[in-house]
This record gives structure tokens, sequence and C-alpha cells, in this order.
């Protein structure tokens, strides 16, 4: 619901950029990211005369792969056809896509958003093959075309209009996000395009659906929510002046935070589909599901269930099936997992994960590829030995995460770096002692009966062995010698 009367209805459309070697129809190169222009094309991404494309077989694997993870599954018959549209980006002066019997029709995705329960149905997904990009030099009188996005295998998901706010639209975008990214069928890079995503906004005042915008290309879930914000802001005060919302394409303007006119709305009448008549059918039958279905890894859900059961709760767990995706060389879950048996050990390490290395990565201060089996290891084993304080098991985990090389013997490194904690009892109780010889007031005070002020007796105790004493052994010798 949106001020006043005003209901907004919202429906988004991803382009998913499906992880494969090579594109959908020719041999050349997918991954755009690092590549000079015009270095990853063939004659097939050309569009030369005569050149004839032939199908990826690993983009249905995917695709498959993205219809299981959206609660459905993928169709038996699906078929290519031409999207015609002329733009310098579009060498064939067509667009490889599939129309009315695409690889994926149905699904939802299920969501949570302030403890409650959300779905957002999926109206179809269908393969197409990307055009190529165009860029326009400031200042300068001419466009570059570069054609090594040509031919890209994507995947559109639309969705149903079934969110009435940003905030349900960028929880919807960050969960098919995670949808696909754990069903492994997109490296996912945002900043890169490896998910795009297109909203249609509309308003209105009562229970018809309002003329609606699409504003296009977004790649990040704050400026989802920032631009449906700001065109149901928009189309309001359209209203409210007495105008009507034009049908229309938008683009956005992150550095301006508003959306831009771009060009009128196509139909699907204009772009003169037909079937591609070098392309048979994709036939398929349920022993191929099965087996697809069979290799499918753990999606977000199942994960969810599985870390609330050893005791996690929904922020932490959050954090680490956020983490393990963009930071999937740490493999937090599988880390988590190797601990499980022991419910208090993944507790901690959990907390660690959460409160301290995530964090680290995430101001580029840790390094992705560390052996944390090895040092989480080592950090509980000296955790449970009592030689490591919780507070230095913190600060030894922060040490190594973001030296340049691991140590070769990590409770080596602890002990030479002063983290281990003294638990000789003679040294201790020398040390007690002298604590006990410089604070007279509160050793009366216990002696007395005021038992909590062994506490500040211990603090000094910690401070004069900065902090390195086993604090149950101190305690345990500080009550020996001034209670029994």
């Amino acid at each position: 619901m949106t001020k006043n009367k005003y209901v907004a209805t919202i429906g988004i459309e991803c382009h998913v950029q499906l992880k494969t070697n090579s594109k959908l129809f020719s041999g050349a190169g997918n991954d755009a990211r690092e590549a000079e222009p015009n270095t990853l094309v063939n004659h097939i991404d050309f569009g030369l005369p005569g050149a004839l494309p032939v199908f990826n077989r690993q983009a249905l694997v995917l695709a498959s792969r993205a219809a299981l993870a959206l609660k459905t599954k993928p169709q038996k018959f699906s078929t290519f056809d031409r999207k015609h549209y002329f733009y310098p980006d579009l060498p064939m002066g067509y667009q490889i896509t599939q129309y009315d019997q695409p690889i994926i029709l149905g699904g939802k995705v299920d969501y949570m958003l302030n403890g409650e329960n959300k779905t957002v149905g999926i109206t179809r997904a269908h393969l197409e093959s990307d055009a190529g990009k165009s860029t326009h030099p400031a200042g300068k009188d001419y466009s570059l075309v570069d054609l090594n996005r040509a031919g890209t295998p994507l995947l559109e998901i639309v969705s149903e209009p079934d969110m009435h706010s940003s905030a349900e639209a960028k929880a919807y975008a960050k969960e098919l996000y995670l949808l696909m990214r754990y069903a492994d069928v997109t490296a996912g890079d945002l900043y890169h395009g490896n998910m795009r995503f297109d909203v249609n906004v509309s308003v209105s005042q009562d229970n018809t659906l309002g003329t609606r915008s699409e504003t296009k290309n977004l790649n990040s879930f704050r400026s989802i929510e920032k631009a449906i914000d700001y065109e149901i802001k928009r189309q309001i005060e359209v209203i409210e002046s007495g105008k009507s919302v034009v049908q229309e394409t938008r683009g956005w303007n992150e550095a301006k935070s508003r959306t831009i006119s771009q060009r009128s709305k196509e139909n699907a009448d204009d772009y003169r589909y037909m079937p591609d008549p070098d392309l048979p059918p994709l036939v398929i039958d349920d022993d191929y599901i099965a087996k697809i279905s069979l290799a499918m890894p753990s999606l977000p859900d199942e994960l969810r269930t599985k870390l609330a059961k050893i005791g996690l709760d929904k922020a932490q767990i959050e954090t680490l099936i956020d983490a393990n995706v963009e930071i999937s060389q740490a493999g937090y879950l599988d880390l988590l997992d190797s601990f499980a048996k022991d419910s208090e050990t993944v507790k901690t390490l959990a907390n660690w994960l959460v409160n301290v290395d995530i964090p680290l990565f995430k101001d580029k201060a840790a390094n992705a590829a560390r052996d944390r089996q090895k040092l989480y290891s080592a950090a509980i084993a000296m955790l449970k030995a009592a030689k490591l304080s919780s507070t230095n098991a913190k600060e030894l985990i922060q040490r190594c995460l973001t030296m340049g090389k691991l140590p070769q013997d990590i409770e080596s490194y602890a002990e030479t770096s002063g983290l281990l904690q003294q638990s000789d009892s003679y040294e201790l109780s020398k040390v007690i002692d002298e604590v006990i010889a410089a604070n007279p007031k509160a050793v009366n005070d216990v002696v007395n009966g005021e038992l909590k002020v062994i506490g500040f007796l211990l603090g000094q105790v910690m401070a004069k062995t900065k902090g390195r004493a086993n604090p149950g052994l101190a305690k345990q010798i500080m009550e020996s010698k001034l209670i029994n």
C-alpha cells in the first residue's frame, strides 16, 4: 500500500546469465568481464550470412536446475523463436528467444519479510541469447559496439505482479538471486550484469491495474528498491496533476536517484515473432528431469532449516547464507557442517564467522582462500583445552585471516604472540598474591562476605597478565586464598 488511496502493483523480469563456458548458439567464450571489446565473437555472433546456430546443451541443464529451484519442472517440449528489432548491437536483426513455448511455465519464490511468509508466482522463464552492448562516449558524435555479450545465454524469469511495495520487490529479488546462485545456474556477479532486473510498476486507486512503466537493467537490490519508490511517487504525482501515466521503458540514473524516460513500450506484435527455422524444438523426458533433480545442490530453505536445527538464530543464518555465495572460496556452510556433531562448538564457530570472519572479508581485509578448516580447528582445540580465552581466540582468528600467509603451526604462533592463557598455577598464585597485597580494602570486603568483589580482584589479575590468565583457574586460586 502506498500513500493515501493508491495501491502499487509490481512485477519483475530478471535476466539470468547462465554459467556456461560458451555462448548459447556459438563456440565463443561466455565470460566477457575482463575481455577486450569484440574478442569473444565468431561468425554466428556477427550474424554472417549462412551461419547456423548450434544449441549449447549445458544451457538446458542449467535452465532445468532453475525450474526445480523455482519449485516447478522444465517443460518437456519447448521451441525457439525470432524476435525482430533493429539495433546496431544486434547484427542478425533478430534475437533468438522462446515466445509461446518456453522452457519453464509456472513456479514460485517463497521468501520472508518482517517475519511474514510471502510468495511471488512465476509466470514463465525462457531461454534467449543476449544482444551486444552499445556505448556512447561523452562529448563524441559516434557510438561504439561491443559484441562480446552478443549470444550470451540468458534465462529470463518473469514474475507475476504479486508485489505491492519496494520492500517486497527487494526481498523477492534477493531470494531469487540466492536460488539461482545455490542452484549453480549463474555466477551471479551483479556488478557485471550476470543478473539484471527489469521492474514493472503501476499504481491505481481501485482493483484494476494501472498503466505500467518498465525500468530496465537494474543490477543491485538497493537500486530496485529506490527505483520502485521513485516510480510510485512519480506516477502518483502524474495522476494527481490530472494527467495520464504513459506506458514506457525507463532507465535508472543512480547518481540522481531517479528514472528517466527512454522510449515508448513496445507490444509483442511490434517484434514480429516467428518460429526459428534453424533450431529444432527442445525435447526432454522424465528420466532427464529425474537425473537433474538427483544432482541438485542444497537450496536456501533447506540450508536455513539445517542451520536452525543446530541452534543458530535467524540473523546468523541469513548472514551465513548470503556470505556463503558472496565469498564462495571460504566454504562457510561446509565448515559448519564439519563441526555439526558438537552443538556448542558449532555455535562458537558460527559466532566467529558472523562477527569476525565475514566482516573482515567485507572490509577487504581477510583472505577468502585461507585454509579455514586448519585455522578454526586449531582455535577450537585451544579453546577447549583452556589454552585460549574467547577474546584471544577472536584476536588470533583476526590476525590469521589478515596476514600474508597462515602460520605453519597456529598454536606456536598464538604462544609467541602472547595470546595463550597462563595456566601455570604456581605463576598465577604469585600474581594473585601481588593483587591481594595491593588491594587490602577489597580483600577485607571479600573476607566479610562481599563475594562479588572477587570479580574486581580477578579483573586486576587479568590486567597484570595482559588478559592471559586462565580465568577459571585464577578464580579457583583466589577463592582458596580468601574464602576457604
